[in-house]
Parts: C-alpha cells; structure tokens; sequence
C-alpha cells in the first residue's frame, strides 16, 4: 500500500509541476499514475487531501536530493550546499520547486492548505536555523545575528530566486551567486571567494527516482 500512495504522489506532483494546481482532477491522477478514482479516496479521502498530501511528498523529495549537504565539513558549508542543492537544473529538482510553487500560490485561495505550508515551511526554516547555530558555536558566523531570522530570510530568497531562474527571469548561474552572497551577507564573511565558488561548483545533482 505504501508503494501504491507513493505512486500516486509522484503522480500527483507531476500533473501539479505541468498542469498547476487547477489542473489537477481525480480522473487525471488516477490515468497518470495508473490507479483506479477508488484507490485515490481510499488514500486521500478527497481533492484537498491529495492537495495536503502532494506538499509533504514535495518536502519528502527535497530532503532527499539536499542529503549530501550533510557530508560537509563544516556547517556553513552544509548550509550553503543545502539552500543551492534546491537551485540546480535537474529534473527531479525543477519539478519539485515548480510544484512547490504552484501549491504555495494555491494556498492563498485555498486555506485548508495553509497548516500543511506553513509547518513544512516552518521545518525547512529550522533547519536553516540549526545549521546557522552551529555555524556561530564553531565561529563560523557572526555570533550577533538572529539565526532564525537569517534561517527564515534565506530560505524565503531560496524560493523567490528559483521561481526567477525558473521562469527564465534570471540565469542558474546568477540565482546560486546571488545566494551564495546574501550567506555571506546574512552570517559574516569567512570563506574566500574561490572556495565559495567551488561550493557552488561541487554542490551535487540528486539521483533520479
């Protein structure tokens, strides 16, 4: 059953990625991931739970293709390959932050879906946050700024910069230059510009589903 309500969601997440949220009908999930109408409300109970549902899938995702932030050597640097790990030009990558987006764009009409955005935005925040902490204790970030004030900043530029090189408004290469400087603004610089621009560089691709 697991396999199956994944199989939905991944489904879910594509049609919402190419069709927007709008476009997003039982009877179209159930022919894209090759289920019956029945099993999706067996799973969802209704539209507004497949909604909630896709937004925790989406979050699932991306904490999947950001794991190898956490082989860095240092926490800012974890920091920083985990908020440009969103800003990359990989499928899996650009399907999420699409979907991502049309589920936030949504929620300003739909309210049943703000509990579920606000707590995954929240958690993302927070991991911002952890990673700005210990960067100050091993006095790798300025020890006066507010790490969930930066945490929150941060990842907010993160959305507003993929939605822009996304659209085409702005370059992949100016949208992860522009974050990796507004790190460097939010904690204090502490790294040269070359190894800035080789975690930049370095930062991984994920690995398709």
């Amino acid at each position: 059953m697991a396999d199956r309500r994944k199989q939905i969601m991944e489904a879910a997440v594509r049609v919402i990625a190419q069709d927007g949220v709008r476009g997003l009908r039982v009877e179209k999930l159930a022919a894209e991931a090759g289920v019956s109408t029945a099993l999706i409300y067996y799973h969802f109970q209704d539209r507004a739970g497949i909604l909630r549902s896709a937004l925790d899938h989406v979050n699932s995702r991306a904490e999947r293709y950001t794991d190898g932030a956490s082989d860095a050597d240092n926490p800012r640097t974890q920091l920083e390959r985990m908020l440009l790990l969103e800003i990359q030009d990989a499928p899996t990558v650009r399907e999420n932050s699409v979907a991502w987006g049309e589920l936030r764009a949504s929620a300003v009409f739909a309210e049943d879906l703000r509990d579920t955005l606000r707590t995954t935005t929240a958690a993302w925040g927070h991991d911002a946050e952890t990673l700005i902490r210990q960067a100050q204790a091993a006095g790798l970030a300025n020890p006066a700024i507010d790490p969930a004030d930066a945490g929150e900043r941060l990842t907010a530029l993160v959305e507003g910069l993929s939605e822009r090189w996304l659209s085409g408004s702005t370059s992949l290469e100016r949208a992860r230059e522009l974050l990796s400087g507004a790190i460097d603004v939010e904690l204090g610089e502490s790294d040269s510009r070359q190894q800035r621009e080789q975690v930049v560089r370095a930062a991984p691709s994920p690995s398709e589903p």
